[in-house]
């Protein structure tokens, strides 16, 4: 145990940040375990799971709870993975078409500028 008032203080800092690192790194972890399994099992959803466990461990660089080097290595090692990725194929889904409503623009202006105008010779 600390007996220096600056010594008890920085333990104190420590443990703070300490706490708050193993945040970022589970959270790393677990993105790229989620990745890594969605890679074996070769479901359509990986690249969305690779891109997000990618950003997840960008943040924890920034951050400084992993060393940039290390989240370089570990990005790079999904990407070699998510470049061979190949899905499995399943059914084909029909997309169903949606015509957008078209708005007139015009009707709504000249509808406004009568207002305006009698507003003006009110005052």
């Amino acid at each position: 145990m600390a007996n220096i008032k600056s010594q008890i203080k920085r333990n104190r800092q420590n443990e703070k940040r300490r706490v708050r690192n193993r945040n970022f790194r589970g959270a790393a972890r677990t993105a790229v375990a989620q990745a890594r399994t969605a890679f074996n099992a070769g479901a359509p959803e990986t690249k969305e799971s690779i891109m997000k466990a990618i950003s997840v461990l960008d943040k924890a660089a920034q951050r400084g709870v992993l060393h940039p080097n290390n989240a370089a290595r570990r990005k790079g090692r999904l990407m070699k993975k998510l470049a061979a990725f190949k899905p499995v194929e399943a059914a084909p889904i029909e997309e169903k078409k949606v015509k957008a409503k078209k708005t007139s623009t015009k009707t709504a202006t000249k509808k406004a500028a009568p207002k305006k105008a009698a507003a003006k010779k009110a005052k």
